[in-house]
């Protein structure tokens, strides 16, 4: 195999090769910097590319294994991130006027937990400013290398870019309502937002402290299995971090769903507003979910018929209180969307505030009231996703 077909392997088929000693990280580092300097101008992936920080830490990670001491399946791999999470040394914008020379002291405690388990930062991706909205205001958009003139997603779009054009092989994303999981899947990825507090925040540029959550962006299920391992676990730094010991969530990829029963929620699905297309593929989901073994029926959760208004509160009330002094001080260094944003925010009466969190904790309780709901937060027993194309869109072969 030619070091320009490194990038196209999955993380798992890449942790193999490495562990064995058939290819080395600096090769596979490599391999991804020279695609990345010759692909990203088209994507727009990174803002910031740390090529000699990535090249020695491949160094290390070879030299680790020389001496015997792999530390897993993340050793050596090639991550990206999103230009949200602190990276000591490292440039980290937040795609933002304000943080424009920002250099950390520290890593964010998830950077921290990458670098345990030997994995290697080649740089930092674009997103839109603080993580709010979906317009990139502040940097070009990341553009979908499945098709260039249409959109990645947001905020963590950089992310899907490097993701889906094989700049990296498994990236990092933060999720409020949507921003991981919405690049996944306009760039035929796969996105997983993780149980609230199974991911320290500790280092990441956080606006809504109540909901915001980071995970990984892959090319396959395994491969995000393999990454959130990586990544969860407790942090004395954030308090809402589970206590839990972390499960090996590769693990748990058996593809058995017996004794699993799996709740539709009614509301959602009889929606009219759903796409013919989107119900279908839901539909479609559900029949294979059934045939692993899983149980799988209707419940009604009222509630969720008015979620999108219940979060919306959060998202413009918090961000205004955690920025307040930047909002007071540096207001016209926002882009034009945020700074609207930012003032509706800091003018919010604070009983709506409280009476949305309240509906909020109704709505918590009518999901964990529903029969046939998943509440398990441990092993994720799902069949293992494959690439619908090992080489990928754009890639210039």
């Amino acid at each position: 195999m030619s070091q320009r077909d490194l990038p196209f392997l999955t993380v798992a088929e890449l942790s193999r090769l490495i562990e064995s000693r058939e290819v080395s990280p600096v090769e596979v580092t490599e391999a991804y910097l020279d695609r990345i300097d010759e692909l990203d101008f088209k994507f727009n992936a990174f803002l910031t590319v740390s090529r000699r920080e990535a090249l020695n830490a491949a160094r290390d990670a070879e030299q680790a294994i020389a001496r015997g001491e792999y530390r897993g399946p993340m050793h050596g791999i090639p991550v990206a991130v999103k230009d949200q999470f602190w990276t000591k040394g490292i440039r980290t914008t937040g795609a933002t006027r304000i943080l424009a020379d920002f250099v950390p002291d520290e890593d964010a405690t998830i950077i921290s937990n990458l670098k345990r388990a030997g994995a290697v930062l080649l740089g930092k991706t674009n997103m839109t400013e603080f993580a709010m909205g979906a317009g990139f205001e502040r940097f070009s958009p990341p553009r979908n290398p499945w098709h260039l003139d249409r959109r990645t997603g947001g905020s963590s779009g950089g992310s899907g870019a490097a993701t889906a054009a094989f700049l990296c092989a498994t990236s990092l994303g933060e999720d409020t309502g949507g921003s991981i999981r919405f690049p996944a899947t306009w760039c035929g990825l796969v996105g997983h937002r993780p149980t609230w507090g199974l991911v320290s925040r500790y280092g990441v540029m956080t606006g809504v402290w109540s909901m915001d959550t980071a995970g990984p962006i892959s090319r396959t299920v395994e491969d995000a299995a393999i990454t959130l391992t990586a990544i969860a676990g407790h942090d004395e730094r954030d308090p809402y971090t589970s206590s839990q010991p972390v499960p090996d969530f590769r693990a748990g990829l058996n593809g058995n769903l017996q004794g699993i029963r799996v709740g539709v929620i009614t509301e959602q699905m009889d929606d009219e507003s759903v796409a013919v297309d989107t119900r279908d593929a839901v539909l479609k989901a559900l029949g294979v979910l059934g045939e692993l073994g899983a149980t799988v029926e209707r419940v009604s959760i009222p509630l969720t018929a008015h979620g999108a208004i219940l979060s919306q509160v959060p998202l413009v009330v918090e961000p205004a209180l955690n920025m307040r002094e930047w909002v007071r001080d540096r207001l016209q260094d926002y882009g034009h969307n945020n700074r609207i944003g930012l003032l509706t925010g800091s003018i919010f009466p604070a009983q709506a505030y409280y009476k949305a969190q309240k509906l909020r904790t109704m709505f918590r309780n009518q999901v964990h009231e529903a029969p046939g709901t998943i509440r398990r937060a441990g092993h994720s027993h799902i069949e293992r996703g494959r690439p619908a194309d090992r080489r990928g869109p754009d890639n210039n072969e």
